[in-house]
């Protein structure tokens, strides 16, 4: 069976690098993230593009939109009042730490993935990909196209999210390529894995050991 080390490789050999996450900051990223649950990110794109005419992404800017203009804003990207009461919340808990990212990874250490996932609507995908792209840590993020990847690759366990990262370690990626390889997975995934796709002959075929049902 190959392992995440190799199909990293692999992928990132076929594919090149991907330059994931896509956003020009921290905040545009991390707005970003809270919003493509549950939606396309041609959606998300519409919003963002909204949000940054009206904020350029300052956080003071930001903070200072009521829910009901910060819902129209986001409005495309679907579900808007819980997204609006998700980013409220988590601008708050960043203006305590005064947005200093390196200063909440050392404040919380082990504990950051906990204290995030006490925030409202961010669950365990927003969270790691938080702890990822935002703070610089090393985690695998075992969205539906990874796991349908690896389902096809032999591996058990996938049917959810949680079950499914304890079988995963990537101890030994750097932050850089753990960026990488969730960009490569995703890209992957819409490419050749979309349910709405037929069979298709790819570079990782050889590895794949059933059929998707």
């Amino acid at each position: 069976m190959i392992s995440s080390r190799e199909l990293f490789e692999l992928m990132y050999e076929e594919m090149g690098p991907q330059g994931w996450w896509p956003a020009d900051d921290e905040i545009e990223m991390m707005i970003g993230a809270v919003l493509v649950q549950n939606t396309s990110w041609t959606n998300v794109e519409k919003s963002l593009a909204r949000l940054k005419d009206a904020t350029q992404f300052n956080p003071e800017r930001l903070e200072m939109l009521s829910s009901e203009e910060m819902q129209e804003l986001i409005r495309p990207s679907g579900f808007f009042k819980n997204k609006s009461k998700t980013l409220s919340g988590l601008f708050d808990w960043l203006k305590q730490f005064d947005y200093d990212y390196e200063r909440i990874n050392q404040h919380f250490g082990r504990s950051l993935r906990s204290e995030l996932l006490k925030l409202h609507g961010i669950g365990p995908e927003t969270a790691d990909v938080l702890l990822v792209y935002l703070f610089g840590r090393v985690e695998f993020i075992p969205d539906s196209y990874t796991r349908r990847l690896y389902r096809q690759l032999g591996y058990a366990n996938t049917e959810s999210y949680q079950a499914f990262k304890k079988e995963v370690r990537i101890d030994d990626f750097t932050n850089e390529e753990a960026k990488e390889f969730h960009g490569l997975l995703d890209e992957f995934g819409k490419k050749y894995l979309s349910t709405k796709m037929t069979d298709h002959d790819h570079f990782l075929k050889s590895f794949f050991k059933l059929s998707e049902k």
